[in-house]
């Protein structure tokens, strides 16, 4: 079972005026990676309090994947992205680049999307936006590669054969 982060980025939601429906549907789709809700934090949109709470799951907690939702727009306060480069040590481009390409099918806003995905020790943290359904969207363009991706960095893939 995948130990996972739900960071919810959010000043409405920090401050209690909004639910927080975006980490629910991350939520719900965990099941299908065999994946367990091990955090949830809601915090502002303030870089330093993402970097904080982002190194706590990682290096504290030893979360297996951290997934943020919000902050990841072109809005003065959307600093998830930047938070979130700010912490890891490899990035994982091809995850963001996947979720945009299957939001793009639905919308062309999805080309303002500025998620990232990356990797701190042995923790992956990958950026969602901030809507519901474009949580759902995203992350199940990339779902079905996370259990694969999680076995590799855990050091539990051995040598790929060739062909």
């Amino acid at each position: 079972m995948w130990r996972v982060g739900i960071l919810t980025v959010s000043d409405k939601g920090w401050r209690g005026e909004r639910e927080d429906r975006s980490g629910e549907a991350i939520r719900k789709l965990l099941p299908r990676i065999n994946g367990h809700v091990a955090a949830y934090e809601i915090v502002p949109d303030e870089r330093e309090t993402i970097v904080a709470c982002l190194i706590r799951m990682a290096d504290q907690q030893a979360l297996d994947l951290v997934l943020t939702t919000g902050g990841t727009g072109l809005g003065p306060r959307d600093v998830t992205p930047e938070a979130t480069q700010a912490v890891m040590e490899r990035e994982v481009p091809g995850v963001a680049e996947a979720m945009r390409r299957a939001s793009l099918e639905k919308t062309r806003f999805a080309l303002l999307s500025r998620q990232v995905s990356g990797i701190r020790g042995k923790t992956w943290m990958i950026n969602l936006p901030g809507s519901p359904k474009a949580v759902q969207e995203c992350l199940e363009a990339v779902l079905d590669i996370l259990p694969h991706g999680l076995e590799t960095l855990q050091g539990h893939v051995g040598e790929h054969g060739q062909g």
